[in-house]
């Protein structure tokens, strides 16, 4: 479904597939260029309906939750349309497994072109797309995807967004969302990411998981220093790390780590947070992304050409209710940002222009909404 906005407002659309069972099947070989050497895998291959977007799309994110045992991993492709009629090549989105014995879990830079490039987790339409299609390769046994979806989008240049009213269902709703620092896990492990300080998006994503019970167990995480504050933040960030990116913030990466543990998953982007406060007041955290200044977000104390947090939720004026891991420890992780400063660093063309990912139990549903979830 695709709605008709005002003039200004963000064009979005997600499709979300249910049905990938495989038709191609065969052999082939894989290099990985980070270490593991050549390997052959027999492989089966899923290739969507062509789906129509509804407008001309500049930006594409694909998302997915997969199952990969022991010895197989999945290649995620977009092909896109274009206005004219012309058909793109196959961009390669992301090699993706949910451990390290097979390869490892990287996007692909390189592929730009006269249609597109991508940019890490998205593609970037030079030429922009009004229709495009999916491809997923599942490559070794008993590899299985779940769900899978595309977020496509066209975000107006904006360098500030006006604030939408608060009053929506969300107002003086918070979610009861455990804390977790990225900071008290400097040093930790630099060989992802540089370390904790960088873990926005695995600090994010674990408070989430643990918020629906969820999360690795005492096995998994025996690897980690015994005196580690958190040891599932080490854990998703080694889960999560992208190779060729050389950072553990990746969108789909992150998406599809928290569906390792049960959970339904997707990137999208929002509009607003009368938006978000909908997914709120259904008890639904969401992660954000955003850029900003120090001055732009007052009580921050820092400035980001980037960052995860997790919103969970609203005061009773409409101000935003964040887990905002950059906190120096966890019982600072809790922040009440300005409602109309907080919309403005997420949602404007210079920053993300509204990126969320959005994880939950497949059986608690989520609200109604206009196409973009």
């Amino acid at each position: 479904m695709v709605t008709v906005l005002p003039a200004g407002l963000s064009q979005v659309v997600l499709h979300r597939f249910a049905d990938v069972d495989a038709g191609e099947r065969g052999v082939a070989g894989y290099l990985d260029p980070f270490g593991n050497g050549r390997a052959r895998y027999p492989y089966a291959r899923w290739v969507s309906p062509e789906r129509e977007i509804g407008f001309p799309a500049t930006e594409l994110v694909p998302s997915w939750t997969a199952t990969t045992p022991p010895g197989s991993w999945l290649e995620v492709e977009l092909q896109g349309r274009t206005a004219a009629g012309a058909t793109t090549k196959w961009y390669v989105m992301g090699r993706w497994a949910s451990g390290e014995d097979s390869i490892h879990r990287t996007s692909l830079p390189g592929q730009g072109d006269d249609d597109g490039d991508v940019a890490v987790d998205t593609l970037v339409a030079r030429r922009p797309l009004v229709a495009y299609r999916l491809r997923l390769t599942l490559y070794g046994e008993g590899a299985r995807v779940r769900s899978a979806g595309v977020m496509a989008s066209a975000v107006p240049a904006r360098a500030s967004v006006p604030p939408s009213a608060p009053g929506g269902p969300g107002t003086g709703v918070v979610l009861d969302v455990p804390c977790r620092s990225q900071k008290v896990h400097k040093g930790h492990y630099p060989q992802w990411d540089g370390g904790g300080e960088s873990w926005c998006s695995p600090a994010a994503v674990t408070m989430v998981l643990e918020y629906w019970g969820r999360g690795p167990g005492p096995e998994e995480l025996s690897w980690v220093d015994p005196g580690d504050p958190c040891p599932a933040v080490d854990h998703a960030a080694r889960h999560m790390y992208d190779h060729s990116y050389q950072g553990t913030g990746n969108w789909p990466f992150s998406v599809a780590y928290a569906g390792g543990y049960g959970l339904d998953g997707f990137v999208t982007r929002l509009r607003s947070l009368a938006e978000l406060e909908r997914l709120i007041a259904a008890g639904v955290p969401v992660m954000t992304s955003q850029s900003f200044k120090e001055h732009e977000l007052p009580g921050s104390g820092y400035s980001t050409s980037g960052h995860i947090m997790v919103v969970v939720g609203f005061t009773e004026a409409g101000d935003v209710v964040a887990n905002d891991p950059a906190a120096p420890g966890d019982g600072s992780v809790r922040r009440v940002y300005p409602r109309a400063a907080f919309e403005n660093v997420w949602l404007r063309s210079t920053s993300s222009g509204g990126i969320v990912y959005v994880v939950h139990p497949p059986d608690h549903p989520l609200p109604a909404s206009d196409g973009n979830w």
